[in-house]
Protein backbone atom coordinates (compact mmCIF):
# COMPACT_ATOMS: atom_id res chain seq x y z
CA UNK A 1 0.00 0.00 0.00
CA UNK A 2 3.39 2.08 0.69
CA UNK A 3 4.07 1.53 -2.14
CA UNK A 4 1.48 2.38 -4.53
CA UNK A 5 1.41 5.69 -2.12
CA UNK A 6 4.52 6.57 -3.02
CA UNK A 7 4.11 6.36 -7.06
CA UNK A 8 0.90 7.84 -6.94
CA UNK A 9 2.88 10.76 -5.34
CA UNK A 10 5.76 10.55 -7.88
CA UNK A 11 3.21 10.55 -10.93
CA UNK A 12 1.70 13.54 -9.25
CA UNK A 13 4.41 15.45 -9.05
CA UNK A 14 5.48 14.86 -12.87
CA UNK A 15 2.51 15.89 -13.48
CA UNK A 16 2.64 18.85 -11.88
CA UNK A 17 5.93 19.65 -13.04
CA UNK A 18 4.80 19.15 -16.99
CA UNK A 19 1.83 21.51 -16.15
CA UNK A 20 4.30 23.99 -15.03
CA UNK A 21 6.69 23.56 -17.89
CA UNK A 22 3.95 23.95 -20.57
CA UNK A 23 2.87 27.50 -18.93
CA UNK A 24 6.33 28.39 -19.21
CA UNK A 25 6.83 27.22 -23.07
CA UNK A 26 3.18 29.04 -23.66
CA UNK A 27 3.79 32.31 -22.11
CA UNK A 28 7.81 32.65 -23.21
CA UNK A 29 10.00 35.63 -22.56
CA UNK A 30 8.01 38.63 -23.41
CA UNK A 31 6.16 38.66 -19.97
CA UNK A 32 6.80 41.58 -17.74
CA UNK A 33 6.67 44.92 -16.50
CA UNK A 34 6.48 48.17 -17.40
CA UNK A 35 9.92 49.92 -16.88
CA UNK A 36 8.33 53.56 -15.57
CA UNK A 37 5.46 55.16 -16.21
CA UNK A 38 3.94 55.67 -19.38
CA UNK A 39 0.31 57.75 -20.74
CA UNK A 40 -0.69 55.92 -23.83
CA UNK A 41 -3.86 56.14 -25.61
CA UNK A 42 -6.14 57.00 -22.59
CA UNK A 43 -4.35 54.30 -20.47
CA UNK A 44 -1.55 54.95 -17.38
CA UNK A 45 0.74 51.73 -17.56
CA UNK A 46 3.11 51.28 -14.33
CA UNK A 47 5.52 49.07 -13.26
CA UNK A 48 3.36 47.50 -11.49
CA UNK A 49 1.15 46.21 -14.10
CA UNK A 50 1.84 42.50 -15.89
CA UNK A 51 2.34 42.87 -19.51
CA UNK A 52 3.13 40.64 -22.46
CA UNK A 53 3.88 41.63 -26.08
CA UNK A 54 6.14 44.36 -27.80
CA UNK A 55 5.64 48.11 -25.84
CA UNK A 56 5.80 49.27 -29.35
CA UNK A 57 2.83 47.63 -30.96
CA UNK A 58 0.13 49.53 -32.71
CA UNK A 59 -2.76 48.25 -30.48
CA UNK A 60 -2.94 48.78 -26.41
CA UNK A 61 -5.42 46.18 -24.69
CA UNK A 62 -6.01 46.25 -21.21
CA UNK A 63 -8.20 43.40 -19.91
CA UNK A 64 -9.77 43.86 -16.40
CA UNK A 65 -10.52 40.52 -15.21
CA UNK A 66 -11.56 38.73 -12.13
CA UNK A 67 -10.03 35.04 -11.35
CA UNK A 68 -13.99 34.34 -9.96
CA UNK A 69 -15.14 35.44 -13.44
CA UNK A 70 -16.26 32.58 -15.70
CA UNK A 71 -16.50 34.83 -18.84
CA UNK A 72 -12.95 35.37 -17.87
CA UNK A 73 -11.79 31.70 -17.40
CA UNK A 74 -13.99 31.14 -21.09
CA UNK A 75 -11.96 33.90 -22.98
CA UNK A 76 -8.36 32.83 -21.29
CA UNK A 77 -8.99 29.26 -23.06
CA UNK A 78 -11.30 29.44 -26.20
CA UNK A 79 -9.68 33.35 -27.24
CA UNK A 80 -6.60 34.18 -25.61
CA UNK A 81 -4.11 31.82 -26.78
CA UNK A 82 -4.62 32.33 -30.56
CA UNK A 83 -4.83 35.84 -29.81
CA UNK A 84 -1.26 35.59 -27.96
CA UNK A 85 -0.16 33.60 -30.95
CA UNK A 86 -1.66 35.87 -33.82
CA UNK A 87 -1.21 39.34 -32.07
CA UNK A 88 0.87 39.55 -29.23
CA UNK A 89 4.00 37.04 -30.26
CA UNK A 90 3.96 38.82 -33.72
CA UNK A 91 4.30 42.28 -32.52
CA UNK A 92 0.88 43.90 -32.91
CA UNK A 93 -0.73 44.17 -29.81
CA UNK A 94 1.18 44.86 -25.82
CA UNK A 95 -1.49 43.40 -23.55
CA UNK A 96 -2.00 44.89 -20.04
CA UNK A 97 -3.59 42.46 -17.59
CA UNK A 98 -5.27 44.20 -14.51
CA UNK A 99 -6.95 42.19 -11.77
CA UNK A 100 -11.12 43.88 -11.33
CA UNK A 101 -11.65 42.23 -7.45
CA UNK A 102 -15.45 40.95 -7.72
CA UNK A 103 -15.40 39.59 -3.92
CA UNK A 104 -12.75 38.84 -1.71
CA UNK A 105 -11.61 35.45 -3.16
CA UNK A 106 -10.45 37.35 -6.36
CA UNK A 107 -7.80 39.62 -3.96
CA UNK A 108 -6.39 36.53 -2.45
CA UNK A 109 -5.90 34.86 -6.20
CA UNK A 110 -4.29 38.25 -6.89
CA UNK A 111 -2.09 38.77 -4.12
CA UNK A 112 -0.82 35.11 -4.25
CA UNK A 113 -0.27 35.99 -8.15
CA UNK A 114 1.93 38.61 -6.98
CA UNK A 115 3.97 37.00 -4.44
CA UNK A 116 5.56 35.10 -7.44
CA UNK A 117 8.28 36.75 -10.21
CA UNK A 118 6.71 38.51 -12.96
CA UNK A 119 7.34 35.98 -15.32
CA UNK A 120 5.29 33.21 -13.41
CA UNK A 121 2.27 35.61 -12.82
CA UNK A 122 0.40 34.80 -16.00
CA UNK A 123 1.09 31.02 -15.70
CA UNK A 124 -0.28 31.51 -12.38
CA UNK A 125 -3.59 33.07 -13.37
CA UNK A 126 -3.86 30.77 -16.52
CA UNK A 127 -3.72 27.77 -13.52
CA UNK A 128 -6.32 29.76 -11.59
CA UNK A 129 -9.11 30.28 -14.28
CA UNK A 130 -8.21 26.05 -15.60
CA UNK A 131 -9.23 24.91 -12.03
CA UNK A 132 -12.22 27.70 -10.88
CA UNK A 133 -14.38 24.35 -9.97
CA UNK A 134 -11.53 23.47 -7.46
CA UNK A 135 -11.17 27.07 -5.28
CA UNK A 136 -13.90 29.41 -7.11
CA UNK A 137 -16.98 29.77 -4.92
CA UNK A 138 -18.99 30.85 -8.00
CA UNK A 139 -18.52 26.71 -8.57
CA UNK A 140 -19.56 25.96 -5.40
CA UNK A 141 -16.50 25.92 -3.65
CA UNK A 142 -17.10 25.88 0.00
CA UNK A 143 -13.00 25.60 1.31
CA UNK A 144 -11.97 28.62 -0.92
CA UNK A 145 -9.01 29.07 1.31
CA UNK A 146 -8.51 25.16 0.76
CA UNK A 147 -8.48 25.50 -3.04
CA UNK A 148 -6.10 28.80 -3.01
CA UNK A 149 -3.57 26.66 -0.91
CA UNK A 150 -3.77 23.66 -3.23
CA UNK A 151 -3.37 26.41 -6.61
CA UNK A 152 -0.38 27.88 -4.60
CA UNK A 153 1.41 24.63 -4.08
CA UNK A 154 1.22 23.74 -7.58
CA UNK A 155 3.21 27.56 -8.31
CA UNK A 156 5.49 26.29 -5.26
CA UNK A 157 4.48 28.07 -2.54
CA UNK A 158 3.92 26.39 0.75
CA UNK A 159 0.83 26.82 2.66
CA UNK A 160 2.67 29.64 5.00
CA UNK A 161 3.85 31.01 2.16
CA UNK A 162 0.25 31.46 1.16
CA UNK A 163 -0.67 32.64 3.71
CA UNK A 164 1.92 35.59 3.90
CA UNK A 165 0.80 36.36 0.59
CA UNK A 166 -2.94 36.53 1.36
CA UNK A 167 -2.50 38.99 4.60
CA UNK A 168 -0.14 41.30 2.73
CA UNK A 169 -2.21 44.52 3.32
CA UNK A 170 -0.42 46.80 1.23
CA UNK A 171 -1.28 44.21 -1.65
CA UNK A 172 -4.34 44.42 -0.78
CA UNK A 173 -4.98 48.01 -1.05
CA UNK A 174 -3.03 48.09 -4.19
CA UNK A 175 -5.95 45.45 -6.02
CA UNK A 176 -8.54 47.58 -4.69
CA UNK A 177 -7.42 50.87 -5.82
CA UNK A 178 -6.90 48.91 -8.97
CA UNK A 179 -10.98 48.31 -9.34
CA UNK A 180 -11.62 51.73 -8.35
CA UNK A 181 -9.31 53.02 -10.50
CA UNK A 182 -11.36 51.47 -13.08
CA UNK A 183 -14.57 52.56 -12.03
CA UNK A 184 -13.79 55.82 -11.98
CA UNK A 185 -11.73 56.35 -15.03
CA UNK A 186 -13.79 53.63 -17.39
CA UNK A 187 -17.18 53.06 -15.96
CA UNK A 188 -15.61 49.37 -15.37
CA UNK A 189 -18.42 47.17 -13.46
CA UNK A 190 -17.86 44.01 -15.07
CA UNK A 191 -16.05 41.36 -16.26
CA UNK A 192 -14.22 41.20 -18.28
CA UNK A 193 -14.10 45.08 -19.88
CA UNK A 194 -11.11 45.74 -22.48
CA UNK A 195 -9.66 49.01 -23.29
CA UNK A 196 -8.12 48.55 -26.62
CA UNK A 197 -6.53 51.80 -27.95
CA UNK A 198 -8.62 53.70 -25.63
CA UNK A 199 -12.05 52.41 -26.56
CA UNK A 200 -13.84 50.43 -24.20
CA UNK A 201 -15.35 47.22 -25.20
CA UNK A 202 -17.09 44.31 -23.33
CA UNK A 203 -16.64 40.33 -23.56
CA UNK A 204 -15.89 39.14 -27.62
CA UNK A 205 -18.45 36.64 -28.23
CA UNK A 206 -16.11 34.06 -30.41
CA UNK A 207 -12.40 34.65 -31.62
CA UNK A 208 -13.49 35.49 -34.74
CA UNK A 209 -15.06 38.57 -33.57
CA UNK A 210 -12.31 39.12 -31.43
CA UNK A 211 -9.82 38.97 -34.55
CA UNK A 212 -12.43 40.74 -37.32
CA UNK A 213 -11.78 43.72 -34.54
CA UNK A 214 -8.34 44.12 -34.27
CA UNK A 215 -7.48 43.66 -37.53
CA UNK A 216 -9.89 46.41 -38.37
CA UNK A 217 -7.80 48.29 -35.78
CA UNK A 218 -4.60 47.53 -37.80
CA UNK A 219 -5.91 48.64 -40.94
CA UNK A 220 -6.56 52.06 -39.40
Amino acid sequence: MKRNQLLYGIVGIAVVAMLVAAYFVFYGSNTGTADTTVERANVTITPADRTLGNKSAPILMVEYAAPICPHCAHFNEAMFPQMKANYIDTGKLYYVFRVFPLQSPDVAAEAIARCLPADNYFQFIDLLFRNQPKWDPENGVQDVHGGLVQMGRIAGLSAEQVDRCIGNQAEQQRITKVGEDATARYNVNGTPTFIINGQIHSTFQNYQELKDYLDGLLKK
